[in-house]
């Protein structure tokens, strides 16, 4: 019974009124919507947000249909989705990212998007992956179960999304915008508005709860507490992990944690925070950035708690359930193949290494179908580095301009083996995820190529991947050439009309 209050609240309070998949479509449209308050237009996932939970179990075939009925001429009317943190081994072409694995898919068409998840299980979610589209609504959560966790009996389980808010569409926003508002759970309210709706996460005296924090942040990190209460961090980036107890998380864009919670206090009313790290609203006044943590029983009114905040999670405090050992020879620099990629900025553009990432206007995919076999001939220039499979690959990313960075790769989870503001390296048992915040000091991590594929990193601040801040890495392109795409997939660069 409780399993079901958790997940109402969470259904019923973010405009989501039940989960789909593994099987589903999806309507991306155009809809006013007022989360915090102030009606803007947006594009959203079957006209929620946010988007629909979608779910599935460790093992299941996923065919999610996404039906493009766009039709705001001043917004984008094309549209691609990527499926953040799945591996997509053997189906690269359908990992999602516009002009690296696919054409998007235009208005009025649709593309099945049809891939297996074999042994992955954990917290994901999906947005949008065409310039910065996903900041005007399209992002949902993605949870993919195991039906043989051993540790399921022991918590109820819901979900808690962080999504930073914007008054002005994408376009007209500029280059580095400051959200106006903090959504939890599609929620919230923002400095100088009417005192609307927050999210109500209702829990039970003793029971425990796994809540699933999914960060689908266009830009800022948050600080994620529960006035009077601890967490235990369970899960990073969809890997089970050590049990971890803090107080406090700071959780950059796109990045996820599990965190078991005890409904152990008095049973009242407790303020959930999630305050942003950057902008000019990071405040709690009238309920900004907060949703309310309500015990059953609890009178329905706002809490009056206070944060006295003493643990914070410490990145290099987390180390995977599972040993895993890091790959390679254990010294800095020598693993089969170490890039060191520096963040620069110029006339306006982030690169890396000086490179620009423009979106070629062929898919990289595409390329290595139609017979390229080199980086060298991979557009954009620059941008593509060739990876040998099945080697050991180092990846050093230091603090530069605009930091701290939240960079992601696709396609493969990674060792952090030097955590942001850490001089020393942990060979033995690094925390393992697929976002990490290089910050001013810089990140090294490693992984190996043993899923063939061009596979974007790009920083998760979607503001700078649109300005450039992005590789991509051909991963085994001999590999990639056998790849055989559905008809579908060709006949999304005919439509789209950005071609």
């Amino acid at each position: 019974m409780m399993l079901f209050t958790a997940s109402f609240i969470f259904f019923a309070i973010s405009g989501t009124y039940a989960a789909v998949g593994p099987s589903a479509s999806i309507e991306i449209v155009n809809k006013v919507v007022s989360p915090d308050g102030k009606p803007r237009s947006a594009v959203l996932a079957n006209g929620v947000f946010p988007g629909p939970l979608i779910t599935g179990q460790k093992g299941d075939h996923f065919l999610l249909d996404v039906v493009d009925k766009l039709t705001q001429e001043n917004m984008l009317t094309d549209t691609s989705i990527h499926w953040h943190g799945l591996f997509q081994k053997s189906t690269n072409w359908a990992d999602g990212p516009a002009w690296v694995t696919q054409c998007p898919i235009a208005t009025g068409h649709s593309f099945l998007y049809d891939f297996d998840v074999p042994d992955q299980a954990g917290t994901f979610w999906y947005h949008s992956h065409l310039s910065t589209q996903y900041c005007d609504g399209l992002r949902g959560p993605m949870v993919v179960y195991d039906p043989n966790d051993p540790a399921k009996p022991l918590y109820e389980s819901t979900v808690i999304t962080l999504s930073d808010w914007y008054h002005l569409r994408a376009f007209e926003a500029g280059s580095s915008p400051h959200p106006d508002s903090t959504l939890i759970n599609g929620l919230g309210r923002y400095k100088g508005g009417s005192l609307s709706d927050l999210t109500i996460i209702s829990v039970s005296h003793g029971t425990r709860y796994r809540l699933r924090l999914v960060s689908m942040s266009c830009k800022p990190a948050f600080n994620f507490s529960i006035d009077g209460h601890s967490m235990t961090v369970i899960e990073v980036d969809g890997v089970n992990h050590q049990p971890h107890n803090v107080d406090s998380i700071e959780i950059f864009a796109g990045q996820r944690y599990s965190v078991v919670l005890t409904a152990n206090q008095l049973v009242s009313n407790y303020w959930i925070r999630a305050g942003p790290t950057s902008g000019t609203n990071q405040g709690f006044i009238n309920g900004t950035n907060s949703a309310i943590l309500r015990y059953v029983g609890a009178p329905t009114h706002e809490p009056t708690t206070s944060s006295a905040l003493k643990n914070p999670l410490v990145e290099t405090a987390l180390h995977p359930l599972v040993p895993s050992r890091v790959p390679g020879v254990h010294l800095p620099g020598h693993a089969d193949v170490n890039l060191t990629l520096v963040t620069t900025f110029s006339a306006g553009r982030y690169g890396m290494n000086g490179s620009s990432f423009n979106p070629p206007t062929v898919p990289v995919l595409l390329q290595i179908l139609s017979g390229a076999h080199t980086a060298q001939e991979l557009l954009p220039k620059g941008s593509v580095y060739e990876l040998p499979p099945n080697k050991v690959i180092e990846i050093t990313l230091p603090g530069g301009f605009g930091a701290p960075h939240p960079f992601h790769l696709h396609g493969h989870a990674f060792h952090v083996v030097r955590s942001a503001g850490n001089a020393t390296y942990n060979w033995d048992n690094p925390v393992i995820r697929d976002v990490v915040n290089a910050g001013s000091s810089g990140t090294t991590f490693r992984f190996v190529t043993d899923n063939a594929g061009p596979w974007v990193l790009h920083c998760h601040i979607d503001w700078h991947f649109e300005l450039g801040l992005a590789v991509v890495f051909a991963e085994s392109i001999p590999e990639i050439a056998q790849e055989k795409p559905p008809l579908a997939w060709h006949e999304l660069c005919n439509h789209t009309s950005q071609n």
